[in-house]
């Protein structure tokens, strides 16, 4: 069956209201002749799975030790709390945006539309850095978990493994990363619920060992550490503090819905449906996770710090304590595939960062090269170059590769949530200057514009605080200042050095395009088919949950 001309979503200036008309009646870009793009392969259990599990990785499963040790079991629950409340800020604010306007480039190109092409330079960048350099941070904290079993191999055989199946799911194209996720990220959601199953059993007594734990380490050695050893309040606002950019890390990827929106089939219905999820993710996984280690494990306990070479999951040292055998082998088994499933991630997004960087003249044009069946071949080898980095974890050992790794990343993630953020309060305002009713997009939110506003002044604080460890008297640690700090100084360089060169100024908001696309993203929307038995009216409820367009 045809998709009909018309469409109730697409907006049309001249009239006021929403339909698929265009001034380009074939949907084709008319920035320059036509060429092979990105195509959308992409399923809605794809998308699915992706919003929920498909990067979930190593920040849960191996940074939460550090975390645990330095802001105790109440530090590290709210720390990921507060940083949940901002992630959720974040997504339904990029939803609102991506689910309108789902293109290549996601929220980069969305910048450029809506605040400044030098906004998008910057954006883009700092997007395409970030998870370029989380790419070695997870494969190094890959080695971590590898090294749990065997510590006489050296780590480099580690990393030409991971690497070279983070590659090959990569170069096979959309579609069989979307597969490959899809089964990775079933892993990592059975695996994360299969644990905070197992840990209220063993809390309660139920572990071999028979040993009630209850709040046990709550009262001893407390419910908040003294970071560094600093007595009073300050010592445990210091320590809950420090557990924010690292909870950061365990989030960051959450947008990656609005990269994959490009390749998404049908993405006006998979998008709104995956942003509606987040809060599971948040809730059940972040939250439930944080909560479970904090009863299960001391914070006292030497194998959470992570840089002293016997370092090991929080979940597998209470699984250990418990007495269970066998199984903290089965379970770091599945943590290790979340660390490829995180890794390939990383390599898909910083690859369709550059393609979109490129596609807005931000990068050079030979990163658009495409296969005849969408993949950008040239932008994904270009990025698996960097994973080299994970290298480092042969000299400097994995737990300390990782932390810079990590620090960077939250950084580079948090900067890119205050993009995001700010992309949004313009795309608010050209909405009202235009006389658009934010009621008929594909998705919206009555939280808006404080949403935003609590994103970009949230994540702007924290980045900004990040490094306040170096300043304590005697900690200094040129290492730890550099990779927490580079790239917020590097932010407004890159943005005013953008718009020096190119000499661009801010979209106006009556000026800001709300047509461009829409008549491509009309003709892929359609109704999907009703469940044919009861199994699939379920997991259509758990993946899909078929809502109308424009309703929340």
């Amino acid at each position: 069956m045809g998709v009909e001309k018309t469409d109730p979503n697409a907006y049309h200036a001249s009239k006021g209201e929403f339909s698929d008309i265009s001034d380009h009646d074939d949907g084709e870009s008319t920035q320059g002749p036509p060429r092979r793009t990105l195509q959308r392969k992409l399923k809605n259990r794809h998308i699915a799975m992706i919003s929920i599990g498909g990067v979930i990785g190593t920040g849960l499963f191996v940074g939460t030790a550090n975390s645990l040790m330095y802001g105790g079991p109440i530090g590290l629950l709210l720390g990921y709390a507060v940083m949940g409340s901002i992630v959720y800020c974040v997504m339904v604010t990029l939803g609102e945006m991506v689910a309108f306007l789902p293109i290549p480039g996601g929220h980069i190109k969305l910048a450029e539309r809506f605040v400044d092409p030098a906004f998008s330079f910057t954006m883009g960048w700092n997007y395409w850095y970030n998870w370029t350099i989380v790419s070695p941070a997870e494969i190094s904290a890959a080695a971590i978990l590898i090294n749990y079993w065997n510590k006489t191999v050296n780590n480099s055989v580690w990393v030409v493994m991971c690497l070279a199946v983070v590659l090959t799911i990569n170069m096979l194209g959309a579609g069989a990363y979307g597969e490959a996720e899809f089964i990775f990220a079933s892993i990592k959601v059975i695996t994360i619920t299969g644990l905070i199953i197992l840990g209220i059993v063993i809390d309660l007594g139920g572990g071999p060992n028979h040993d009630r734990i209850g709040f046990r380490y709550w009262k001893d050695p407390g419910p908040f550490a003294q970071y560094e050893g600093i007595s009073g309040a300050k010592g445990r606002f210091l320590g809950w503090w420090a557990v924010l950019t690292q909870a950061a890390f365990s989030f960051i990827g959450t947008e990656i819905v609005a990269i994959a929106a490009g390749e998404a089939k049908n993405p006006r219905r998979t998008l709104p449906k995956a942003i509606r999820r987040v809060y599971i993710r948040i809730l059940l996984f972040y939250i439930g996770g944080t909560l479970v280690i904090g009863l299960l494990v001391p914070s006292n306990n030497p194998l959470l710090k992570l840089n002293s070479g016997t370092a090991q999951s929080p979940f597998v040292i209470a699984i250990e304590t418990a007495g269970i055998k066998s199984l903290p082998s089965i379970i770091n088994a599945c943590l290790l595939t979340s660390a490829w499933s995180a890794s390939s991630s990383d390599l898909y997004t910083a690859s369709r960062a550059v393609y979109g960087l490129a596609a807005s003249g931000n990068a050079p044009k030979f990163f658009l090269k495409t296969t005849r069946s969408g993949l950008p071949y040239v932008a994904v080898l270009f990025c698996a170059a960097f994973s080299l980095l994970a290298f480092m974890a042969v000299s400097k050992g994995a737990g300390n590769v990782f932390q810079w790794f990590s620090n960077m990343t939250a950084i580079a993630g948090l900067m890119t949530w205050f993009g995001i953020s700010v992309t949004y309060l313009r795309f608010y305002k050209g909405m009202q200057a235009q006389g658009i009713d934010r009621k008929t997009l594909p998705y919206y939110t009555n939280l808006q514009p404080y949403a935003a506003w609590w994103g970009a002044v949230s994540t702007v604080t924290v980045c900004f605080f990040s490094g306040f460890s170096v300043f304590l008297k005697g900690k200094w640690s040129t290492a730890t200042f550099v990779t927490n700090y580079i790239l917020l100084a590097a932010w407004p360089v890159m943005y005013f050095g953008a718009r020096l060169y190119y000499r661009t100024k801010p979209v106006a908001p009556e000026d800001m395009d709300f047509k461009s696309d829409l008549a491509e993203i009309a003709a892929d929307s359609y109704d999907e088919p009703p469940p044919k038995n009861k199994l699939e009216a379920f997991w259509q409820w758990l993946v899909s949950k078929a809502v109308p367009l424009g309703s929340v």
